[in-house]
């Protein structure tokens, strides 16, 4: 039976795979053909735009049910903590439980919005219905639901017990008045539970979503109003486009093309190879969008280069640790792109103001590495010019990517979505027609499919997070923390600090995306009180999460590099902690002076 299911598996894996890479390459294409229309015939195209953002959708909600397929949907790091055997067994079926459920509900809310929309006739473009794109929302839901089940347990008795997950969302979505009136915190309280327990980040803002919005009488469509609405935003499309870019280029000998780069540039410097590390890092992270792929894709390439320098074991761990988040605040960054979105700020105004505090953060952490190699000498290379050129033109394509992005977006020759499409568009021809670490259309394939897997996960997170929002906000606690804000604090110094304590903890508990969606709509009107430039914030926030990544317990790049390099967390954590301190320096240094901010920004407007 298991031998005759397997072919059907690949095949259906085969057919979702490529059904997102057809989603993702409309979006590449509609914004690269309105470009050429417009500046031919100054007309656009019909339903370019609208079109987009419902595929758009469609990439996100096909990459949530892949990464649900291939166990990648975005979970916390505290299940890692359970002991292996019969106790995390038993907590992923716990885990799944709950997801299953919270899943089976959104799957019905989802049904429930393309009822609506099909009576209400609303039409997308050109005669489409918005029904027929909505339809991947209950799919996508219910095929994830039934994929936390499946790889719940590895026996049909664990699998058989997840699945009850299933019958209890199924009969809370026909019984809702169940909830109906009743207090809402132990449902909550289960929720939290089960992601402790490593359910996906998605259930814990999507279950609390839904309970919060059932015990007030309202159906689970209403979050999925909302998520509806965030998916198909005008500027969401830059967030696959970007991050398609950076995982062509992470593709292949990118990284030993701009290893080499730096290093011929930066290697005869004490602690050349430090510098080094902390410049190819950031380069990676902000294109490929997170600190993981940054670790993990590089680490196996960096750690033995630093030891080989005779740098320290307990250094190099700390720093490629520390180096996996500090291109967040680079263009084209996917978290500045949320924070755009998310606090209505133009994206390009956060690719400025985020360069000069990227580059303090940079340079502190190189700084760090020059001490390091002066107290131990490590190796240095010598400076060849002839190297240095050779170098600097083998990687040029590389280079010129950020060139490329923000000439067409500061320029204004594109919009953000169609500077992304051109990034993605660049990236694939200089990855397979000229350098050639795409070999075939199978690699290309492969890469657009991790590619959309990461994205799901994060698109998911973004959808469901946005009903949180919303019932915050209709319970009027943005309200209440401002009044509590202008009783309380009267100084903008004490706000700013409050507010690096504040968000300290959230990178630390949250993932960046989550943190984003949820945390910013509360935090924006405070910071109006006290004139806070909502740019600055914006870099603010994204400066103090990406410190969150590695402060502990559960900062999200201690358990990367523990899972990476094969090292307990606290090893890790004990390494990281002279990186954490010189990082907080210059995050306050980003807080306190705003014209590392608004300088360069003020420059190019």
């Amino acid at each position: 039976m298991l031998a005759r299911s397997r072919p059907l598996k690949r095949v259906a894996a085969r057919f979702e795979d490529s059904l997102a890479t057809l989603a993702l390459a409309g979006v590449i294409l509609l914004p690269l053909v309105e470009i050429v229309v417009r500046r031919a015939f100054q007309v656009g195209i019909p339903g370019s735009g609208p079109f987009t953002q419902h595929l758009t959708m469609w990439v996100g909600l096909l990459g949530a049910m892949v990464a649900a397929r291939d166990g990648k949907l975005l979970s916390l790091a505290t299940g890692t903590f359970l002991p292996e055997g019969h106790i995390r067994s038993a907590a992923m079926v716990v885990a799944a439980i709950v997801g299953a459920a919270v899943s089976t509900i959104l799957a019905s809310g989802g049904v429930a919005l393309v009822q609506t929309e099909r009576l209400s006739g609303t039409i997308i473009a050109a005669g489409v219905p918005a029904w027929a794109a909505q339809v991947i929302w209950p799919i996508a839901f219910g095929a994830i639901a039934a994929r936390l089940v499946w790889r719940a347990s590895p026996v049909w008795k664990g699998r058989a017990l997840a699945g009850s997950g299933i019958a209890l969302g199924l009969w809370l979505a026909i019984n809702p008045e169940v909830l109906e009136l009743q207090p809402a915190w132990p449902a909550i309280i289960l929720i939290a539970a089960a992601a402790a327990l490593g359910a996906p980040i998605f259930v814990l803002l999507g279950g609390a979503a839904v309970v919060l919005f059932m015990v007030q009488g309202s159906k689970p469509i209403v979050p999925l109003i909302a998520a509806y609405a965030q998916l198909t935003s005008p500027t969401m499309a830059t967030i696959p486009l970007f991050t398609l870019a950076g995982f062509l280029f992470a593709e292949g000998r990118a990284s030993d093309r701009l290893l080499r780069l730096f290093r011929a540039w930066f290697g005869w410097i004490p602690g050349g190879t430090a510098v080094v590390t902390a410049l190819l890092c950031a380069f990676f992270t902000a294109f490929t969008g997170g600190s993981g792929v940054t670790i993990l894709a590089l680490g196996g390439l960096l750690f033995p280069a630093l030891l080989a320098d005779r740098y320290s074991d307990r250094f190099s761990l700390g720093l490629l640790t520390a180096s996996g988040s500090l291109g967040l605040l680079f263009p084209p960054a996917l978290p500045l792109i949320l924070y755009g979105i998310v606090a209505n700020i133009p994206i390009e105004d956060l690719f400025v103001a985020g360069i000069v505090p990227g580059l303090l953060m940079l340079g502190l952490m190189a700084a760090l590495g020059v001490r390091e190699g002066l107290a131990t000498g490590a190796k240095r290379a010598r400076f060849n010019i002839r190297e240095a050129l050779a170098a600097l033109w083998v990687a040029k394509w590389e280079l010129l990517l950020p060139v490329v992005i923000l000439t067409s977006l500061l320029g204004g020759l594109a919009t953000a979505v169609e500077s992304a499409a051109l990034a993605a568009l660049y990236a694939f021809v200089i990855q397979r027609y000229i350098h050639r670490d795409l070999p075939g259309t199978s690699a290309v394939v492969r890469t657009v499919g991790e590619c959309v897997a990461l994205v799901g996960g994060v698109l998911i997170i973004l959808a469901v997070a946005v009903g949180l929002t919303n019932y915050l906000v209709d319970a009027q606690v943005p309200a209440q923390l401002i009044a509590w804000t202008e009783a309380n604090v009267h100084a903008r110094a004490i706000f700013l600090l409050g507010l690096n304590g504040l968000l300290l903890v959230v990178g630390c508990l949250m993932d960046i995306f989550s943190a984003i969606v949820v945390v910013v709509p509360l935090i924006v009107p405070i910071a109006s009180l006290f004139d806070v430039d909502p740019v600055h914030l914006g870099i603010i926030f994204i400066a103090n999460l990406e410190l969150g990544y590695l402060t502990p317990p559960v900062g999200l790049n201690l358990f990367l590099s523990a899972y990476r390099f094969n090292r307990p967390v606290l090893e890790v954590a004990r390494a990281s902690l002279p990186m954490l301190v010189i990082l907080a320096i210059g995050v306050l240094l980003i807080t306190y002076v705003p014209w590392m901010t608004s300088g360069l920004l003020e420059l190019v407007r």
